[in-house]
């Protein structure tokens, strides 16, 4: 290969690079549209057998608000028969159904035969002992449920026991003047299934760090522009790398002088040559655990969506993305209104209980490409990339009318609940801070407009 082909290879390499990254950020859920926000189809259906089948009706038609596709069953035979005809996503059973002790019996039966087990998801409406609980966990029993059967607990469980999502590949950032090796490190972790992305000026580091989003950066020691050490400090500099694992790929075998260089910033030190399996097995363990880390600290704790903190540095990422890609960008903000009434008269269980139901049910009815966060209390946030103001208008309209036909069960009656909203959509005018205060501005109008609507602000 010639000096001058490699260069052209490698910008070819890059370009394909950006292209693949651009394509993983606007992956959809399942059957989503390129080309508009859609609600994602029905999914394999979940099958629900309760005794008591008017409850059963009432909590298939509340799980179908949140987009899933249920089927209550009221006898052996209908099980029998609909599971011959479509395995489903999972079977939520009653242990008493078709008599004491019966259901886990049927829900063994109904899987005889089958290549892959069904979820099972077993109910008692009283506290079972260990028995019973045991006798659940040999019949296949992956979740158990006592007391009231409520639609977003149990979405919560089945959500875990069918979630088929793919992890997302581990990312990896090699800095190293040599082309030759960073190209080499490349191949390498590439073979593994890790996404990486190549740099052999360290002065781009940090616009290559905002684009790329790497889970673990490599390190070159010794380089003309600036040494390791000095970059991995710059790094630190930012509170945003902090937690980001700096592994040093070196020749250097002094071993003061790699343990001077991991005191700057850098968390391990690998000489060359290394052996691939050992520079694999380095950086997937720590990346994967510095992904995890990352996971918990942006998170909310009580929803598993991002934080406040998080979603507005997502806001901002994604305008100076839409800005560069010439994409538009829709920024909302979401309220649960009178949500002091609903702590005051039912408790604060309650409360919580509504909280999780709404983030679940943005979650199931927003495209995989939206970011979706727990702004404080009761107040959400969603990011909604390459997305027009009508567009989003629309979908979050659609979401708060379906929200308000959820039931909770409370006494003396069942509670419903709704949103109000404010969206706005990024021009020339709006940088992100703007975006998030003219999106509560517009809540706040909603609000004072008699609540449960969504208001949006037009460029």
């Amino acid at each position: 290969m010639t000096q001058a082909a490699e260069p052209s290879q490698e910008r070819l390499k890059q370009e394909l690079d950006h292209l693949l990254q651009r394509l993983s950020r606007t992956r959809l859920r399942q059957g989503d549209q390129l080309d508009q926000l859609t609600l994602p189809p029905a999914r394999r259906p979940v099958y629900l057998l309760l005794r008591d089948h008017e409850r059963a009706e009432r909590l298939a038609q509340q799980l179908e608000f949140f987009g899933l596709s249920v089927q209550a069953l009221f006898s052996v035979d209908a099980l029998l028969a609909s599971v011959a005809e479509q395995a489903p996503s999972a079977i939520v059973m009653d242990v008493d159904f078709s008599g004491p002790g019966c259901g886990m019996q049927l829900a063994a039966q109904a899987q005889s035969g089958l290549e892959q087990p069904i979820p099972l998801l077993f109910f008692s409406l009283h506290e079972a002992d260990t028995p019973t609980r045991l006798a659940a966990v040999r019949a296949g029993g992956q979740a158990f449920l006592t007391g009231t059967l409520e639609a977003s607990s149990l979405l919560e469980k089945l959500e875990i026991m069918t979630s088929t999502a793919p992890l997302e590949p581990l990312r990896v950032l090699i800095i190293d003047d040599s082309r030759t090796q960073a190209l080499h490190t490349e191949r390498v972790l590439g073979s593994a299934g890790m996404i990486t992305r190549s740099l052999t000026d360290p002065i781009r580091a940090m616009a290559e760090l905002a684009e790329f989003q790497p889970d673990l950066i490599i390190l070159d020691l010794y380089m003309p522009a600036c040494s390791g050490p000095e970059l991995a400090k710059v790094i630190r500099h930012n509170d945003r790398y902090v937690s980001v694992p700096i592994i040093y790929l070196s020749a250097e075998d002094d071993l003061d002088k790699q343990l001077d260089a991991m005191s700057e910033g850098g968390d391990d030190f690998l000489t060359k040559p290394i052996r691939s399996r050992h520079l694999i097995t380095t950086v997937r363990n720590r990346a994967a655990r510095a992904r995890h880390l990352k996971s918990r600290m942006v998170r909310d704790s009580l929803t598993g969506l991002y934080n406040h903190t998080h979603i507005l540095q997502l806001l901002e990422d994604c305008s100076f993305r839409a800005r560069r890609e010439g994409q538009p960008l829709s920024f909302a903000m979401l309220d649960i209104d009178h949500f002091k009434k609903i702590n005051d008269r039912h408790g604060h269980p309650m409360g919580d209980r509504v909280i999780k139901s709404l983030a679940l049910f943005l979650k199931q009815r927003l495209r995989k490409t939206d970011f979706i966060g727990r702004y404080g209390g009761e107040e959400f946030a969603i990011v909604m990339p390459n997305t027009t103001l009508d567009a989003a208008h629309k979908v979050l309209d659609e979401i708060r009318r379906r929200f308000a036909e959820i039931l909770y069960p409370a006494q003396p009656c069942d509670l419903r609940c709704t949103f109000s909203a404010g969206v706005v959509q990024l021009d020339d005018e709006l940088d992100a801070l703007s975006m998030a205060s003219t999106a509560d501005e517009a809540l706040y109008r909603a609000k004072h407009a008699g609540r449960n609507c969504v208001v949006r602000v037009e460029p």
